[in-house]
């Protein structure tokens, strides 16, 4: 029996229906497969990071932590950092070297732990009676210390960058009361930077030693003081049981941990990547300062009560006095033998008399009016 014409049409327009709606599938489809291979290559650019510190340390491994996720955040998911303790790679003091080297593209620690190999790296830490951290922070950002530090740095081959700041630190723990300066001699201290400096031209045994190995090291009286950071971290770590003396700082006042990132692995990121990326560090850098001012201001205001056997004490102006002159005759023959140590004392210790200026009648008359 012959079909009626418009059954034949009405066939022919569901065909077309269907082939239409069939085709729409297939462009879903092929998008979604588009949109999860996308997917698939940002996750393709995995970086490691080495820190310092080891698995699970407070306030300087969360700022790793944050930056790392900020980072995977922002790019969704194009860019991604592994982190390796130094429970992991087993090598603490040795971050420079495995950045610089490209083992991982990425590091945190402290610039001055490297003055062995390059004395310029302390500036970018801190300096004895240097800057306090809004002065420091002003400094790198807006004062040229970014640049400075970049010059310093393109010779090993890393970018470095600012990461973290602990504010002023506390001047160490004592198994004795210091009370001259007689009783530096011979004393075992493990003291990083220019500070370590100044104290064995006065007569201390000075070394440096890793975190995760300092308890040990003052307990089995390998040193006889340290100084770490503040009550931040330091009343957690234990050594108020063994060195009661705890002493006011003088010698870290604005202590900056470091970023680094080989120079070859940033420049071949995206441009976008390299935002996102100097984004997070510059962002969890300073919520690092905040977190560190934060649990010092909480720790300092139960010491008294949970910590009864902690004595505060502050170095006699006699023992100031000779720091500052030791302080004062070491940068003048640093500054003599080498121009780029020059070049940044100079802009440092100029920035910092304009920025004191400011810092007195501010802060420093307002703190002086208003404390109880």
């Amino acid at each position: 029996m012959k079909q009626p014409m418009h059954t034949t049409k009405q066939l022919t327009g569901l065909g077309v229906l269907v082939s239409l709606l069939a085709l729409a599938a297939c462009g879903e489809k092929q998008q979604a497969a588009t949109q999860e291979t996308a997917k698939v290559e940002k996750q393709a650019i995995v970086w490691k990071l080495a820190q310092t510190w080891g698995t699970g340390f407070p306030i300087f491994g969360d700022a790793v932590i944050n930056m790392a996720d900020l980072v995977k955040e922002m790019s969704d998911g194009e860019l991604e950092i592994r982190i390796d303790s130094a429970n992991k790679h087993k090598a603490a003091l040795g971050i420079l070297d495995m950045v610089k080297a490209g083992q991982y593209e990425m590091g945190h620690s402290a610039s001055y732990y490297w003055k062995g190999k390059d004395p310029n790296t302390m500036f970018f830490s801190t300096m004895p009676f240097g800057m306090i951290a809004p002065e420091q922070y002003a400094w790198f950002y807006y004062g040229g210390g970014m640049e400075l530090m970049q010059k310093v740095y393109d010779k090993h081959g890393v970018y470095s960058f600012p990461g973290g700041n602990t504010g002023n630190q506390m001047g160490g723990w004592f198994r004795k009361e210091i009370n001259t300066l007689d009783d530096f001699d011979g004393l075992k201290m493990r003291i990083p930077g220019f500070a370590g400096e100044i104290l064995a031209k006065l007569g201390v045994v000075v070394t440096n030693i890793a975190p995760g190995e300092l308890y040990t090291a003052l307990e089995r009286g390998t040193i006889d003081a340290l100084e770490w950071v503040g009550p931040s971290l330091d009343l957690n770590m234990g050594f108020q049981k063994i060195a009661p003396y705890y002493y006011t700082g003088w010698h870290e006042p604005a202590t900056e941990l470091q970023f680094m990132v080989n120079k070859e692995a940033f420049d071949a990121l995206p441009a976008h990547l390299q935002k996102i990326l100097t984004t997070a560090m510059q962002y969890s850098a300073y919520d690092m300062y905040a977190r560190s001012y934060h649990d010092s201001a909480i720790n300092w205001a139960s010491i008294e009560e949970e910590y009864p056997e902690v004595k505060i004490r502050t170095f006699s102006p006699e023992i100031i006095a000779a720091m500052k002159q030791a302080n004062q005759e070491l940068l003048a023959e640093s500054a003599a033998s080498d121009p780029a140590f020059k070049e940044i004392l100079d802009s440092q210790v100029t920035y910092m008399k304009m920025a004191r200026k400011w810092t007195e009648i501010s802060d420093y008359a307002y703190l002086k009016d208003n404390l109880e």
